[in-house]
């Protein structure tokens, strides 16, 4: 039985001991922090972690990608939502608030305390530390601010709360964004293939309208030209539209890629008044830029169809089939109907 060593005494390992040793992330080798994911293979990392494995190994990451597990080497294939679309293990969470629980009840407080002092001062009173939010004013303020400065009329919450509050908000804000950000992924393939489909469609078209055409080439030669500058001209229109929406898709795309990096550092910010004080607008932006891709134009049902250039020349050819130099059967025909006036 292994054994451990507390100055001269010795004691058998404890089961809050053993209970953090499981609860320890296998990359960062500290206890997890939330959000905690859990892989196929049923082992867990902080989301932080995994979301740092999962860029080293594939830089493209809209793309989707792979990694192994660092436990058991199992490889994780994820689509191109990354980290983001592995689930959270709210059990592992759940374990952790308790465990923590119990480690402040056994007077462990010295880490909170650390913590505390990292924490900024308030402005107008430098000794005060930051340790309420005025609901009022939106923004985190001291306890001497809302006793005897411009927050005394104010309504104030205790920071913890707004903290955890407004961190949720960014990470179903983050979900979201990065939903959207899949939408328009979708969207920019989509501009892609239907752009394919124009140029392949426009070029049967041609194909079927210039073999139409080698049977009438002598006769028809100009109206030919005619029709394929139409036809050209069609499919310059419909591929620069698409090329512009995809564009476009793309900038929406870089733009929320930015953002979404943006609000997940924001996110892992263990400070909840560095977080506060980042976090403020974030929210709303990563919520605008999620709406926004809902109403994106996108092409007509039909858009990249060229069937419309479609011609049929049987009539015309039967028409040429039956043309030949004047034979006098008209003016036969005229005198005909003549005699028969006369009678």
């Amino acid at each position: 039985m292994d054994l451990q060593r507390t100055g001269s005494v010795v004691r058998p390992p404890s089961p809050m001991d053993s209970l953090e040793k499981q609860l320890s992330c296998p990359i960062c080798l500290d206890m997890f922090t939330k959000p905690v994911v859990i892989l196929p293979c049923q082992h867990n990392l902080c989301r932080g972690c995994a979301s740092d494995l999962y860029d080293s190994r594939n830089p493209y990451r809209f793309s989707g990608g792979v990694f192994r597990c660092p436990t058991c080497r199992f490889e994780v294939v994820l689509d191109r939502h990354g980290v983001h679309g592995l689930q959270r293990n709210l059990l592992v969470e759940n374990i952790i608030d308790i465990y923590k629980q119990q480690q402040e009840g056994k007077g462990e407080a010295e880490p909170l305390k650390a913590q505390e002092a990292k924490e900024p001062c308030c402005p107008e009173h430098e000794d005060e530390r930051i340790n309420i939010y005025c609901v009022s004013c939106q923004r985190p303020t001291c306890s001497m601010c809302k006793v005897f400065g411009q927050h005394k009329d104010c309504e104030v919450a205790p920071l913890a709360t707004v903290y955890q509050s407004q961190k949720a908000e960014l990470s179903n804000a983050i979900d979201a964004l990065v939903a959207s950000n899949g939408r328009l992924q979708a969207l920019l393939h989509q501009m892609e293939d239907a752009g394919r489909a124009v140029q392949e469609n426009a070029q049967r078209a041609k194909q079927g309208l210039a073999e139409r055409f080698d049977l009438l080439y002598a006769v028809l030669e100009e109206r030919k030209a005619v029709l394929l500058e139409q036809l050209g001209r069609e499919q310059d229109d419909k591929v620069a539209a698409l090329r512009a929406l995809a564009q476009r898709y793309g900038e929406r795309l870089q733009a929320s890629s930015e953002l979404t990096d943006t609000a997940v550092r924001a996110l892992e910010q263990s400070g909840a008044a560095e977080f506060l004080l980042a976090s403020k607008g974030l929210i709303g932006r990563t919520r605008d830029a999620a709406k926004a891709s809902l109403g994106e134009e996108r092409p007509e049902p039909g858009f990249e169809k060229m069937d419309h250039f479609t011609l049929n020349t049987e009539p015309v050819e039967a028409v040429l089939a039956k043309m030949d130099f004047g034979t006098g059967e008209d003016e036969e025909y005229e005198d005909a109907e003549e005699e028969e006036e006369e009678e």
